[in-house]
């Protein structure tokens, strides 16, 4: 049994690949992913592993806040 990838998390892995890809992230564009995320209400298993990948590379310094 798969579990359908809803079109928010497809979205959400866009922009979070383009913050890997740059190394950097600005505030507007972390706040529109966490927005992304939460849209409907609800964050499903692959959002939210998403998310855990871009908190972890922020904490790990591979991806720094930019202004």
């Amino acid at each position: 049994m798969y579990d359908k990838v809803s079109e928010s998390a497809m979205r959400l892995r866009a922009m979070i690949e383009k913050a890997i890809e740059d190394h950097k992230i600005t505030r507007e564009e972390y706040d529109k992913i966490l927005n992304i995320a939460a849209e409907d209400g609800f964050i499903d298993r692959h959002e939210q592993a998403l998310l855990s990948e871009l908190q972890q590379m922020i904490e790990e310094k591979e991806v720094c806040f930019v202004i």
